[in-house]
């Protein structure tokens, strides 16, 4: 009797699906930029500071100290949500691009915008960025244009409702889905950023949450 027990214990552990935790249930780092929605996240080529772009322009961050260095502002076709940022190759700028696909670069030694994006090849030219979703017909009210997935090896992490993060395996099966109950904006969606061995997640209230990758 003990001997079927046993088999029967062993058949049921073969053939119950086991899905590893791919992401830890807790952050393991948190930055705080001010109290606004996080709309998109860039990495200095140096790997020193954080951009954060927010539905009220965008922060420069240490990543070390996880202090604010500078406050971009930004205001296109009625609106201040930067959902698109990014660093040139050498970090000494950066392009904010909000809902309309207005551009604007900044200086990160003085916060300031640039009067011209002639000498700034590096920023994504119109075609790209109505490719990215962000056009003179989008809405502010609208956030359809966001990008919600990020694709890691056989692995696909997705953002959901209240800022929440699915995590999709090759099969296209939820192996797991981080909730983040201090979200209040349910239409929040995170932007996600794969920084090294890090996945980075934006929060509705200012925080950048660093999960450590597999």
């Amino acid at each position: 009797m003990l001997k079927r027990r046993s088999l029967l214990a062993l058949l049921l552990v073969s053939v119950t699906p086991l899905f590893a935790q791919v992401l830890p249930a807790a952050a393991e780092r948190t930055i705080r930029a001010t109290k606004a929605e996080v709309l998109s996240l860039a990495v200095a080529p140096k790997g020193d500071r954080i951009l954060v772009g927010q539905n009220k322009g965008a922060e420069l961050i240490d990543l070390e100290s996880g202090k604010k260095l500078l406050t971009l502002p930004y205001n296109e076709d009625g609106s201040m949500a930067a959902y698109y940022c990014a660093f040139n190759e050498n970090g000494e700028y950066a392009v904010l691009i909000g809902h309309s696909g207005k551009r604007v670069v900044y200086s990160m030694k003085d916060g300031k915008p640039q009067p011209s994006l002639q000498q700034h090849r590096w920023v994504p030219d119109p075609r790209a960025v109505k490719a990215m979703g962000l056009d003179m017909g989008n809405s502010t009210f609208d956030r359809f244009y966001q990008q919600s997935e990020l694709r890691d090896g056989g692995q696909m992490f997705r953002a959901g409702k209240n800022g929440a993060v699915d995590v999709i395996d090759a099969e296209g099966k939820t192996v797991q889905t981080l909730n983040f109950p201090e979200n209040k904006d349910q239409h929040h969606r995170t932007p996600l950023l794969r920084w090294q061995e890090w996945l980075l997640v934006g929060t509705d209230d200012g925080r950048v949450l660093f999960y450590k990758l597999p």
